[in-house]
């Protein structure tokens, strides 16, 4: 009887044991695929971080430009009589005019204050339109790296802002 029993421990531990050969190289496959789908993973982490980015940047300059037009506005308010008469009144322009008047002086101070908070580049204009009480403000800005556009030609954005003084 004892010759059956090692018979049958011996063909269990056959079927059990592989040849350590057989499996060789495996461990390396898993650990090459694992490094790919991680690599693949951070390149999606890194092309969300640069929208997320741009857009970011893109927010950043709308309200700029809100928070600019409601400023000009203030100071119509403040100079309500000349803003009425069409004081205030500016064509779309990058350029600051000169200043003179209370009137030209805000619009100077405005238009300088554009450049500075929303960058200076041949597109960053103004306009105000007063007819009586009623005014709009719009503001003109390059918005190319916010739109991913940079370098690849202009991208201009504008916002109005109208309102009653």
């Amino acid at each position: 009887m004892k010759p059956y029993a090692t018979d049958v421990r011996r063909a269990a531990t056959r079927a059990t044991f592989s040849h350590p050969r057989a499996q060789a190289g495996v461990g390396l496959l898993e650990v090459m695929i694992s490094v790919l789908i991680m690599g693949i993973g951070l390149l999606g982490i890194a092309a969300m971080q640069a929208t997320a980015l741009k857009n970011s940047q893109s927010s950043l300059e709308r309200s700029q430009a809100v928070i600019q037009s409601y400023a000009i506005l203030e100071s119509m308010r403040a100079n309500r009589v000349a803003a009425i008469a069409g004081q205030y009144n500016l064509a779309l322009t990058c350029n600051p005019p000169a200043a003179g008047t209370l009137a030209q002086s805000d619009v100077n101070a405005w238009i300088a204050s554009l450049e500075t908070t929303l960058g200076n580049t041949a597109n960053t204009c103004g306009s105000i339109t007063c007819n009586g009480a009623d005014c709009t403000v719009t503001v003109q800005w390059d918005d190319s790296r916010g739109t991913g556009n940079a370098g690849a030609g202009n991208s201009t954005y504008q916002i109005a802002t109208r309102t009653q003084i």
